[in-house]
């Protein structure tokens, strides 16, 4: 009980689990100077008059965000846990700000089964720092099943590689592309590069063993060819498509004519690095697929998302061993970490005017949330998940290798120097970090998502909500 002190009467307080105050909070309404009160998990109060709590964070001076979601992630395992752990991997998200990831398929064996979804799920549990849901492969081997795949609890939905992949992942024969797009309904990823295209241009990095030769092998026109490709056959079938890690001019502008179907991911690499300083100063660790290119395509992927073409970020987090990344080119594979150093660059990108805060929480929150139909992220509203990211846009921090929790141990950005830092990451209530210090357990569930109907030749959807946890 308190005082009242507009009327001087006796109030009963209510009791929340935790109350964030003092912050200016990004709102689905703009920027406030308000609190959050948060009880079981979810946002049910704006103002924290009238409540108390079991833990009150003073976020005077930060931002206060909507939970990061990284879209994008491999985290190895099973089968490749020499690279990343899932337990090493949402470490380093909630370390970074991050309070929700998807998971890729690419792990060994390969996800391609409702019991390989299974065996993923269950070795999460209790595991995971923060929410997740993971990818179905789609596949040859699966086409005909992906329209009950993708509904079952957990999943993301279908991802797709048209290159850089293997075995019974690799769908380049466009039988097999028509297949699987014509099977389900939610909206597909796709990893979009032109396998015969690599196939025939590979001489030329076996040639040269130059990784500075790494966006001339996988050249402009092996991204494009794959893209309009995939475009046309998903637009015969009716499907949604999320094209994956877009990197060139000339993807953006093909794309730009397609957004009534067609979502847009870019990543912070392409946005931050350019061919060929990054190789000459990074070697094979800034070796990417699709690879980092010239200026004038990061510079076209910024102008996309001033445009409004890009709908999402995504870290595209895939580690591999430095003694891995130290064979010689072509040998040496493709992928970084990622998910912890997201929002940092990003933060960093703000600070430099590139885009704003607001555009950034588009990007990472509410974005994700809408392309991909989770039920209860994105915004910090009440009746909404408890996910809140915490930020010093004023922070002037290092980014080395000690700071990674990833199994791999490195980043390409190690001895960068970034403006903007995640203070605190909250994942549906539970403060998960803070001050680069994690806290508590970790206690992620698995996401919950819309189900979207999607009828060929119809661009509206219709949804029910299908949950992967209770709600």
């Amino acid at each position: 009980m308190r005082d009242d002190p507009d009327t001087g009467h006796r109030l009963r307080l209510r009791h929340a689990d935790l109350c964030v105050t003092g912050g200016t909070v990004l709102t689905p309404g703009g920027r406030k100077a308000c609190d959050v009160v948060c009880l079981g998990g979810r946002v049910v109060a704006l103002d924290a008059a009238g409540w108390t709590a079991d833990t009150i964070i003073d976020a005077t001076g930060l931002h206060v965000l909507p939970g990061v979601i990284d879209s994008q992630v491999h985290f190895r395992e099973p089968g490749l846990v020499h690279k990343e752990t899932f337990e090493a991997g949402t470490r380093g998200a909630v370390l970074g700000g991050v309070t929700a990831v998807f998971e890729m398929p690419n792990t060994n064996p390969l996800t391609l089964t409702a019991a390989d979804l299974q065996a993923k799920l269950d070795r999460a549990r209790g595991r995971a720092w923060c929410d997740y849901a993971f990818y179905i492969g789609g596949s040859a081997v699966n086409a005909e099943r992906l329209g009950d795949l993708e509904r079952l609890p957990g999943c993301a939905g279908v991802k797709v590689f048209m290159g850089s992949s293997f075995g019974d992942l690799l769908a380049d024969d466009e039988d097999v592309l028509r297949r699987i797009v014509r099977h389900g309904t939610r909206r597909m990823a796709v990893h979009a590069e032109d396998e015969a295209r690599l196939r025939e241009r590979k001489a030329l990095a076996q040639a040269r063993g130059d990784v500075r030769e790494h966006p001339v092998w996988r050249d402009v026109a092996s991204a494009l060819t794959a893209t309009q490709r995939i475009v046309r056959l998903a637009g015969e079938a009716g499907r949604r498509l999320h094209i994956l890690h877009v990197s060139t001019a000339e993807e953006m502008a093909f794309l730009a004519g397609h957004k009534r179907r067609v979502s847009v991911e870019v990543t912070p690499h392409h946005l931050t690095l350019a061919a060929p300083e990054c190789y000459e100063r990074l070697g094979s660790l800034a070796q990417m697929n699709p690879p980092v290119r010239e200026p004038c395509h990061r510079d076209a992927l910024w102008q996309a998302v001033r445009d409004g073409v890009v709908d999402v970020l995504g870290s595209d987090h895939a580690p591999h061993t430095l003694q891995e990344k130290a064979l010689p080119y072509p040998q040496s594979p493709s992928g970084m970490t990622g998910v912890q150093t997201l929002l940092p660059i990003m933060l960093d990108h703000v600070h430099a005017g590139r885009l704003t805060l607001e555009r950034l929480v588009d990007l990472t929150s509410a974005g994700p949330a809408r392309i991909f139909g989770l039920a209860g992220k994105g915004r910090i509203a009440v009746g909404y998940d408890a996910d809140l990211t915490l930020v010093d846009l004023g922070a002037r921090r290092e980014i080395t290798n000690r700071w990674i929790a990833s199994v791999a141990g490195w980043t390409p950005y190690d001895g960068w120097h970034v403006t903007g830092w995640p203070i605190a990451t909250v994942v549906r209530g539970h403060v998960a970090m803070q001050h680069d210090t994690m806290t508590g357990q970790a206690m992620g569930n698995p996401l919950a998502f819309q189900e979207a109907a999607f009828p060929p030749g119809d661009g509206g959807f219709r949804s029910s909500t299908r949950t992967g946890r209770p709600s």
